[in-house]
């Protein structure tokens, strides 16, 4: 052997050069699809890379089936004759690699069954892991004379919190859409026809979910209910209240609660909750055709009208933010929306957006001169222009903060025209 080909075997076999070595494994290795397809992924990989290291021949993959676990896969030198084997979950070696989530033993350990290890094709030395919460079991046929032991527990304990970080990354990644298919539910999915208003909205995430939630309600065919909301934070736990405020809207509303009763309910609700989000801003209106409005306001950043008339009017009666207080009472309001006016609900992720040089804030006095400048454009037109705006501000199309917006304009006819 030359001595160059001895220097690179010494540096591979150190343990510091190992372990990165199992680390950037792991890093390469993608999700299969489904736990069992990531974990023979896992085995493979260490098959083929570590063999000469450790001396990992090959090895077989169980997993839990009621109280016992089932041979399911070989890898390696394994041989697969014994697929489908059934070991009881009390058997010794199951017992002791559950309690410590490594084990490294001998064939003809004397709490072993011989019998069963022939069956199984079990050589004279393996080391198992548990991985996914138990549900599975990995042992690996390892060399004797290859390695040593502390190298070896300490690299597949590497593997052991890998592949599990792995899974529990892949199950976060499921939740997160399963909340964002419940986000996108929960939104309206086409803008709703009221009289003659031409109304718009859209919210955009600052995360795969966000906090942010507007809503139409039909009450009447002349009466119709719309909502905004922010929750406090962004991600899953906000996304998870704003559920619950639509749910709580919803439901108050169809049993034909005042809005202040309906508001005063979703407050005691949030306040129960055991969410880390538990604040909630929320702003309800219920709008004739005749453009009436009575309206409460639960510590949302303040909803304006643009008179055409002249002049700018904020909505502010009602009360507190929804969560911090159980008994917290919130008072009605009254508006009028004249032909000609625009309605402009939003959340601060709007308002509060920073300029991506000066640091400055897009701030209200912006968005309603930006509303006032676009007015004879449609609401929808009107919205996307307010996004494109706040994004060309901010220098990015991902926002720091959820945003939303929302439009209701009553057209202004004159002379048989509008």
């Amino acid at each position: 052997m030359s001595r160059r080909r001895r220097q690179v075997q010494t540096t591979v076999s150190t343990p510091k050069s190992l372990f990165r070595r199992v680390e950037r494994t792991l890093d390469a290795i993608e999700h299969a699809g489904d736990t069992l397809g990531t974990i023979r992924n896992v085995t493979s990989y260490m098959t083929v890379n570590f063999r000469d290291d450790l001396g990992i021949l090959g090895g077989r993959i169980y997993r839990l089936e009621g109280n016992e676990y089932e041979l399911v896969q070989v890898f390696g030198t394994a041989d697969s004759a014994a697929i489908g084997t059934h070991v009881p979950r009390d058997y010794a070696a199951i017992e002791a690699v559950l309690e410590s989530g490594l084990v490294v033993m001998t064939r003809n350990a004397p709490e072993l069954d011989p019998a069963l290890e022939a069956q199984l094709g079990t050589r004279e030395r393996f080391a198992a892991v548990a991985v996914a919460d138990g549900n599975y079991l990995i042992s690996f046929d390892v060399d004797p004379a290859r390695g040593s032991t502390e190298d070896l527990q300490s690299s597949l304990n590497i593997v052991r919190l890998a592949v599990n970080q792995k899974l529990r990354q892949d199950r976060f990644e499921e939740i997160l859409q399963d909340a964002r298919l419940i986000q996108r539910s929960i939104l309206p999915k086409r803008t709703p026809r009221y009289g003659d208003f031409d109304i718009a909205g859209d919210s955009r995430p600052a995360e795969t979910v966000g906090g942010d939630f507007f809503d139409y309600m039909r009450v009447t065919p002349e009466i119709f209910d719309l909502a905004i909301a922010d929750a406090s934070g962004h991600g899953l736990p906000a996304a998870l209240q704003v559920r619950d405020v639509y749910m709580g809207l919803r439901m108050g509303l169809t049993r034909d609660f005042k809005l202040t009763r309906t508001i005063e309910r979703l407050n005691a609700i949030i306040n129960r909750s055991q969410l880390a989000s538990k604040f909630v801003s929320l702003f309800i209106a219920e709008l004739e055709t005749t453009g009436n409005m009575i309206y409460v306001n639960a510590g949302h950043v303040l909803p304006f009208i643009i008179h055409r008339a002249g002049g700018i009017e904020y909505l502010r009666e009602g009360g507190m933010v929804l969560g911090p207080s159980p008994d917290a009472t919130y008072l009605r309001g009254f508006a009028q929306l004249q032909p000609g006016d625009i309605l402009v609900l939003y959340t601060d992720g709007i308002t509060e957006c920073h300029h991506h040089r000066s640091d400055e804030e897009f701030g209200v006095a912006r968005l309603q001169r930006l509303v006032a400048r676009h007015a004879d454009k449609s609401a929808a037109e009107i919205v996307q222009t307010v996004f494109q705006a706040v994004s060309r501000y901010a220098a990015t199309p991902i926002p720091e903060d959820d945003q939303t917006l929302v439009l209701v304009k009553r057209p202004f006819r004159e002379n048989g025209g509008e």
